[in-house]
């Protein structure tokens, strides 16, 4: 069956170590007038996946076709690149798994696929789940377009391009040129690789740009949302300690806003930067990344896009 084939596929695809980055994702729902009222994690169904996998395969062999023809005709192509993450990222993300009770086997600032893998496994269901995936992505490198093809690191692909949304992404619409011109017998001058290559940088920061947009949208649509719950309790995680105050995540809706240090009530609290933690000078309370508290929404800024929480003790 196609359910069957895909199973093989994916199976495959995460033996030769593709990394399985599942995070969630923040959808809203509004009113007539554009307000959100719901927010919500998007699901993840059985049907979504096996669309990605087929996509997967159709970047994936279009851009081998697209290299093989390169090598014997010349020319050129815009892959998908990824390449292996930077030592430092690699180093401080184990620091940061093993003072949430995990490991990430590190050999010289090294670290495979398969054990990134195994730590994800590892932590599914644990209440630092999130937190663990989020800075996993960020330690990776950013994938880009280039001429030069040297891998996917991420998906385990020695050949790998974007092919399948050309509705997205521009890199898309110019990968099914190439291939249009390549299946008629036509050729790519060095004039037209340059080209390719300038395209390729600046489809790359625009990249940037756009998930930097997506972001900020998400993030003022959150408060938004939050605006008239002010004083409501809710279930968070804590999601980030630093000088001044401890991040709160809200569990169900991933919205995140800072209960500050000075209204812990207590004791006076500080940062402790190497454990990952805030403790009490007087009592040794301490709140760490990835425990559960409850928190109290106390104010919120739109403009800013900053909401105020106070730990309900």
């Amino acid at each position: 069956t196609v359910y069957d084939q895909l199973l093989d596929i994916y199976k495959e695809n995460k033996k030769n170590g593709a990394i399985e980055f599942e995070t969630d994702e923040v959808r809203f729902e509004l009113d007539s007038e554009g307000k959100p009222i719901r927010v919500y994690k998007k699901p993840r169904l059985d049907t979504m996946k096996m669309i990605e996998e087929w996509m997967l395969l159709a970047n994936r062999e279009v851009a081998k076709f697209l290299s093989d023809k390169t090598k014997v005709r010349g020319g050129a192509s815009i892959f998908r690149i990824h390449n292996f993450p930077k030592m430092e990222r690699i180093e401080e993300l184990a620091v940061f798994v093993r003072a949430l009770g995990h490991d990430l086997p590190v050999k010289d600032g090294q670290v495979s696929a398969k054990d990134i893998n195994a730590l994800l496994s590892a932590i599914e269901g644990h209440p630092a789940e999130s937190l663990i995936k989020t800075a996993t992505v960020r330690s990776m490198a950013k994938a880009v377009y280039s001429t030069k093809n040297i891998g996917h690191f991420g998906l385990a692909f020695e050949y790998y391009t974007h092919f399948t949304s050309p509705i997205r992404r521009y890199p898309d619409l110019l990968i099914h040129r190439i291939l249009e011109n390549h299946l008629n017998g036509g050729k790519i001058s060095k004039d037209e690789l340059a080209i390719f290559e300038k395209i390729a940088l600046e489809c790359s920061d625009r990249e940037i740009t756009v998930q930097e947009a997506e972001r900020e949208s998400i993030r003022y649509k959150q408060v938004e949302f939050m605006q008239d719950k002010v004083g409501q309790t809710f279930d968070c995680t804590i999601s980030g300690v630093s000088e001044w105050g401890v991040y709160v995540e809200v569990k169900d809706t991933k919205v995140e806003g800072m209960v500050r240090l000075r209204d812990i009530a207590g004791d006076t609290f500080v940062l402790d930067e190497k454990n990952y933690c805030v403790f009490g000078q007087t009592t040794g309370k301490k709140y760490s990344l990835g425990d559960s508290v409850k928190a109290e929404l106390i104010s919120t800024n739109l403009d800013r896009k900053i909401l105020d929480f106070k730990l309900v003790v």
